[in-house]
């Protein structure tokens, strides 16, 4: 009697499994309970297609079809698809099947999520693009025009109708909502793939790593603060206590520029004081303390920004304020400059005081820390618009907000003018444009078609012509360099020509002041030499212009200087223009334009 001979494998069904398997690795179509019949007894397998999927959860293959593993997963998720977008609901008694141009229809909104959800690989060439609408709007343009080609419908690479309506056939139980468990197990898969992108995901267990008190705080900012919300959601939270050590960051601290905030993970704090915490961290960068202390003392500046922000925070309601942190009832009200201008008098006694950084040291920091690269975004257009449209929700029923953070909110909203429209703005206010006056002792030429009427003619009277300049005192020390010197005379030059200043008083000063007189505009930044290049004393030169007989008495000086200069001290209106990110060694009293 002879053995029976071995069965031989099904080369078609292996691939099958293998293609079952890729769709599996798909959390959102692994998570929905649904059979597969892949025999050659099958009723209800299409005889010219891939596959069909019935309302009672099976999608029936046909075993004579070939095809590779990725584009059996494409089929099967093409079908499960239909399960998952309520296509064929489960239902008890006699269905009634969906006519042509809705099974078209629903088919080409399938294929047109998979395009965006790429699972497998299509086993038919599918269109680049599909028509837009919903599968009730598809289906009535195709009754009316006609059905599209099959590669538009797209139905699985088959004409056959792979859409299914049967009676359900759960005994004892209710007919299962496909589409419930399939959003779901879409929301599940969403959740996973967030939490592995953030490292709340273990790899080796499958499980989800417990939430940190700070990782709760800021996802509270997202859901339900909304005035905070949008800058939470583009913030990186670096909890590293390597980091934290090596630069020396006690609690927290936080860099704009990088989007980050750095938290101290060995620090025990409670939800709510987390919330704290990491709402101060937040409008330091949204209201740019970093970029608005120009050239005062970094640490004094954040200490007066903290003692603004903590009040806030406090009358807005936000957390708890932990132990230690800067706040006087006193200074309610105020802005940050000017909390900044009342403790500067007492420097002493503020270096001893400490923000979330440690003592003496500012939690704003000037450069992101060294975690590698990053990508950065349009920092100004980021926060403005975050803390804008935050603000607005806000308004619609979380409460009252300080006036002084709303002032503040509403100015972001209004981007700051540029130096040299603003430098424009000051020349128009305090530099007079000599007016010219009609006089008939000075005709103008007659008109030709009126040759018989005498007019007026315009002039500058003289006394009027010398009130209209200004006085330049040039910082010409090594520290100035060549660009900003030309950035400056140039910007000087081109609005002393549009105001039709006849001449300006220049004086240059590095250790002895340089008078250079009266120059015309096309000569301040042209055929100036420059004279000296020693070191910066400007007092001399404010002195000279304003004690020389020929300068007008009401005329306006302008300094241009780098910031590395004496205290000076000028009795008439005057400005600075000084390049940004320079600060000056006293407070002026005039306005500082920064150059960019």
């Amino acid at each position: 009697m002879k053995p029976a001979a071995a069965k031989k494998p099904d080369p078609g069904a292996e691939v099958f499994a293998e293609g079952v398997r890729l769709l599996r690795r798909n959390p959102a179509f692994a998570a929905l309970p649904v059979d597969v019949c892949r025999t050659e007894k099958c009723e209800l397998a299409p005889p010219g297609g891939w596959a069909v999927v019935d309302s009672d959860g099976t999608l029936h293959v046909n075993p004579r079809r070939r095809a590779e593993p990725e584009e059996w997963a494409w089929v099967l998720a093409h079908g499960l698809l239909h399960l998952g977008f309520g296509h064929v609901p489960a239902a008890r008694g006699t269905r009634e099947q969906p006519d042509d141009h809705t099974a078209a229809a629903r088919c080409a909104v399938v294929n047109r999520f998979l395009a965006t959800f790429p699972v497998g690989r299509a086993p038919v060439v599918l269109p680049q693009e599909y028509p837009g609408g919903d599968e009730e709007e598809l289906a009535v343009r195709w009754r009316r025009d006609g059905l599209p080609p099959p590669d538009v419908a797209g139905t699985a690479g088959t004409a056959d109708r792979d859409q299914l309506l049967v009676e359900w056939h759960g005994r004892g139980r209710d007919p299962k909502d496909w589409e419930t468990a399939f959003a779901a197990a879409l929301t599940r898969a969403m959740s996973t793939a967030m939490d592995r992108a953030g490292g709340r995901f273990d790899e080796e267990t499958g499980e989800r790593l417990p939430e940190r008190p700070w990782t709760r705080a800021l996802n509270w900012f997202v859901s339900s603060y909304p005035l905070l919300g949008g800058i939470a959601a583009g913030l990186t939270l670096v909890a590293d206590a390597e980091l934290a050590r090596a630069h020396g960051i006690s609690v927290a601290a936080v860099n704009a520029e990088a989007g980050e905030v750095y938290v101290n993970p060995l620090r025990r704090y409670t939800d709510e004081e987390w919330r704290f915490i990491l709402g101060h961290e937040m409008l330091h960068a949204a209201l740019r303390h970093g970029e608005r202390r120009g050239g005062r003392d970094p640490f004094l500046f954040n200490v007066a920004a903290d003692y603004v922000i903590n009040g806030w925070l406090l009358e807005m309601g936000v957390g708890e304020m932990p132990e230690g942190l800067l706040h006087d009832p006193q200074l309610k009200g105020l802005s940050a400059e000017e909390v900044y201008d009342r403790i500067v008098r007492d420097e002493r006694r503020i270096r001893r005081l400490a923000t979330l950084a440690g003592k003496n040291r500012p939690d704003i920091l000037g450069a992101p820390l060294d975690r590698g690269p990053r990508d950065y975004v349009d920092l100004d257009d980021f926060y403005r618009r975050g803390l804008q449209q935050g603000f607005e929700l806000h308004q619609r029923g979380r409460g009252l907000l300080p006036a002084g953070l709303v002032e503040e909110i509403r100015a972001l909203a209004h981007p700051p003018l540029p130096w040299d429209a603003r430098l424009a703005r000051w020349f128009d206010e305090f530099v007079p444009r000599p007016e010219p006056v009609r006089s008939y002792s000075r005709p103008a030429r007659r008109q030709a078609a009126t040759p018989d009427i005498p007019r007026a003619g315009r002039h500058h009277p003289e006394e009027e012509v010398p009130r209209c300049t200004f006085g330049v005192v040039l910082d010409t020390s090594g520290s100035m360099s060549r660009p900003l010197l030309g950035k400056a005379l140039g910007a000087i030059a081109s609005y002393a020509a549009a105001r039709d200043v006849p001449a300006a008083r220049v004086v240059y000063c590095d250790a002895a002041p340089h008078d250079a007189g009266y120059l015309p505009p096309d000569e301040i930044a042209g055929r100036v030499r420059v004279r000296g290049r020693g070191g910066t004393v400007l007092q001399p030169g404010v002195d000279l212009l304003e004690r020389a007989e020929d300068f007008p008495p009401g005329a306006p000086v302008l300094v241009i200087t780098d910031g590395e200069c004496d205290v000076l001290r000028v009795r008439r209106e005057h400005a600075f223009l000084v390049p940004r990110g320079s600060g000056l060694p006293f407070t002026p009293r005039g306005p500082v334009f920064r150059m960019s």
